[in-house]
């Protein structure tokens, strides 16, 4: 029996109890279950008609930036692209500063770098990735937070969160955006027709899985295109299974991937990314499905969509806002099942980070360390904030509400995204690495002994072990 677990985020550590993992995990299930039917607006209706977000009441003090210029760099396009541009626009109305968003491409350190080279590097950039703030570090890329961004992070989150964007005990990012990376969304028509009820268990979600595809439908979305799913996967099974402290011994490659504990979360996954008809298109259809079509293609197409189910974190309702599918009502969402003792609760986030050690770059800093800018985009639907201070009545519809109140319950009693911890080159590019491999394993869910070696000889290059 364990007795903590541990919030391991680079050399930071922090210690809970393992009965509050429990409480927070059944926090988490009792919320989703309460709102399950739930018709309030979609995942992408801010509810205001006026074609604008209201701002809400100021509470942060920013210095007037008038005639000064911002570049801020991220890798988010679309929906995601367009809603943080809404809180940049109020940056600018309270500031007089002018901000322009700069698109990035994955993996955004190389994008960074390059830029860096050519000697035009953004004035803060959004990084999604522990790693990657470390290694800007290592790299002397970035500032530490002024005293004003670390005042109103101080203010806003708790100590977990805090800890994630620290380095050698300074602070250099601002968890602007978090995510709660241990949902299973499902087409609510194709569970009726099937008979299928929200599972709560691993064995319960091969069950309902069956019943699924006995009913004609296909039972899972995988989008496969983009290795981080897949390696999202990995991690709830694996946190679920193995436990909290096998999870951070393997995160910081304590523990070798060739370990029994990864064969036995591999084998767990091959029951359904090896099961024939189980994956929508099969493994070649999965590898062709980019992360937002495995959303849509869910809640599309009547009662005879191209899959039941979906896993992913609580974001997939902007994707979702994209059909005529209603969060609550068509579209529901349960918690990833126990495959353990405990069902998982993995975590993710992007961090402001400041490139350029200027006024305004650390304003704009201490602007997304507010509830004012986090409550503009949770309004808006698709987001979750970390920020203590935003009030869950700000977000569009009671699913999102219930799973904001819920990270904020958990505390520090979370494990952050394992690839995410991961230096770049293991956990962070696309078709090299943790990435490419689990892309391989799902072709052929078989070779779990060929897996492990790969991930083990690709982790040994990338951690220097």
């Amino acid at each position: 029996m364990r007795t903590s677990s541990t919030i391991r985020t680079g050399r930071t550590v922090k210690r809970t109890t393992r009965a509050a993992a429990t409480l927070a995990v059944a926090a988490l299930t009792l919320s989703l279950t309460a709102c399950g039917g739930d018709d309030d607006n979609g995942g992408g209706d801010s509810g205001d008609k006026g074609g604008g977000t209201k701002a809400p009441a100021s509470s942060v003090t920013l210095p007037k930036l008038d005639g000064e210029s911002l570049e801020v760099a991220a890798v988010w396009t679309g929906t995601e692209q367009k809603n943080f541009k809404q809180v940049l626009t109020e940056f600018e109305k309270r500031t007089g500063a002018k901000v322009t968003f700069v698109p990035a491409q994955d993996p955004i350190i190389n994008f960074l770098g390059s830029k860096i080279a050519g000697g035009s590097p953004p004035d803060v950039a959004m990084l999604p990735q522990p790693g990657a703030i470390k290694q800007a570090v290592d790299k002397g890329w970035v500032k530490p937070l002024g005293a004003e961004a670390t005042k109103e992070l101080g203010e806003n989150y708790s100590q977990g969160w805090q800890d994630i964007g620290k380095v050698g005990g300074k602070q250099y990012g601002v968890y602007y955006k978090a995510a709660n990376k241990s949902l299973i969304w499902y087409n609510a028509q194709v569970f009726e027709n099937a008979g299928a009820a929200e599972p709560k268990t691993w064995d319960e979600l091969l069950d309902a899985a069956q019943m699924v595809y006995d009913s004609g439908v296909a039972p899972f979305s995988v989008g496969g295109a983009d290795g981080w799913t897949l390696t999202d996967w990995f991690e709830n099974v694996y946190l679920s299974q193995a436990g909290p402290e096998k999870y951070d011994q393997l995160a910081q490659h304590q523990i070798k991937w060739t370990d029994p504990s990864v064969k036995e979360a591999l084998t767990t996954l091959a029951e359904i990314w090896g099961k024939k008809d189980f994956v929508a298109g099969g493994a070649s259809g999965a590898l062709q499905t980019e992360f937002p079509a495995s959303v849509t293609q869910t809640f599309t197409g009547g009662d005879q969509p191209k899959a039941g189910m979906v896993y992913e974190g609580d974001f997939v309702q902007v994707n979702i806002g994209e059909t005529k599918a209603k969060v609550g009502t068509d579209a529901k969402v349960f918690p990833f099942p126990a495959v353990g003792d405990t069902a998982p609760v993995v975590s993710g986030g992007d961090a402001a980070v400041v490139f350029k050690d200027s006024k305004a770059a650390q304003a704009l800093a201490t602007w997304l360390a507010s509830p004012d800018a986090a409550a503009i985009q949770a309004k808006l639907g698709g987001f979750l904030s970390p920020n203590k201070s935003v009030d869950a009545s700000v977000y569009p519809n009671e699913v999102q509400k219930k799973i904001a109140d819920a990270l904020i319950a958990a505390g520090d009693d979370f494990r952050f995204d394992m690839s995410d911890q991961a230096p770049q080159a293991f956990g962070g590019t696309p078709g090299k690495g943790e990435w490419k491999t689990l892309q391989d394993f799902l072709k052929n869910p078989k070779d779990v002994a060929g897996a492990q070696a790969k991930l083990e000889a690709d982790a040994a290059a990338a951690y220097g072990s």
